[in-house]
């Protein structure tokens, strides 16, 4: 099963991973560990079960080899600097008439970093926060949080580390509208948003006190209705399957699989668009 072609891989990931000290191994080429770690992202597979033999052309890795791989690109922050320089190169098939901002709750089965007991699922779980585009392409993930807390847990820092994100991919922030259901109505998620010049389009929240404030507060209906394709993002990540329930320990490993299947669907839309 291939998720990228080789010259994908080649093209826009491999630039971006940092080789070991003696350089990367000749007998073993640097794109099919990329495919077996697309592998594992794709079908939810334990890394003992990787197929190295259907992949490896020459000497295979062990299973260890290529988790050892993954891990290292995951600390060196390899695989963010993969996602940034791919939407710095294509942003402009990005869709940034509206962005769109939501939590996810993940099982998280073997605990670890960033995990916690979330009553509502009856389940230990990492919160997530993601922002997409106006056609659902998921465009930045802030640092998973403990499932206990709620979407408005931190927000301001977890708002900024998305910003800078897109900062640094050479997304201009200032005018973006940014849609959040009434779970993110805070006057610390408009403050944010206020600095960087982001028009918050937030749904009001009936149980809030600030409902019944006077002051008026900008909202679009009909700008709000695009907040579905946020839904669609989410299930475009749920056929990953290592991304349906959390097996990773370290929350680095867990935002780079993120990251790859960010960068996994973007290349697809891409490609699309090439056809036309």
């Amino acid at each position: 099963m291939e998720v990228l072609s080789k010259a994908t891989i080649e093209t826009w990931i491999l630039p971006y991973l940092t080789p070991g000290k003696r350089g990367f191994d000749p007998k073993v080429p640097v794109h099919e560990i990329v495919m077996l770690i697309l592998y594992r992202l794709k079908t939810g597979c334990q890394w003992r079960e990787l197929p190295l033999k259907q992949f490896f052309s020459g000497q295979a890795l062990t299973w260890n080899g290529v988790y050892h791989h993954f891990n290292k690109w995951a600390k060196n922050g390899c695989w963010q600097r993969v996602w940034v320089e791919l939407l710095r190169a294509n942003r402009m098939h990005l869709d940034l008439s509206s962005i769109q901002l939501d939590g996810s709750h993940t099982p998280a089965k073997n605990g670890g970093e960033a995990v916690g007991y979330q009553g509502r699922k009856s389940a230990k779980t990492t919160n997530s926060l993601f922002l997409a585009d106006n056609s659902g392409i998921p465009l930045a993930i802030a640092s998973p949080q403990e499932g206990q807390h709620h979407d408005l847990f931190e927000i301001q820092t977890l708002f900024a580390e998305l910003c800078d994100l897109l900062r640094a991919s050479g997304v201009e922030l200032k005018g973006l509208f940014l849609n959040a259901d009434a779970g993110f109505d805070s006057v610390a998620l408009r403050a944010a948003c206020e600095r960087e010049q982001i028009e918050a389009n937030v749904k009001t929240n009936p149980r809030s006190k600030k409902a019944e404030s006077t002051d008026y507060e900008y909202f679009d209906e009909e700008l709000y209705k695009r907040r579905l394709v946020i839904e669609q993002s989410n299930a475009w990540l749920d056929s990953f399957k290592t991304l349906l329930v959390r097996f990773e320990t370290l929350v680095r490993n867990w935002v780079s699989f993120h990251l790859l299947a960010f960068v996994v669907l973007f290349l697809r839309k891409i490609a699309k668009i090439q056809k036309v």
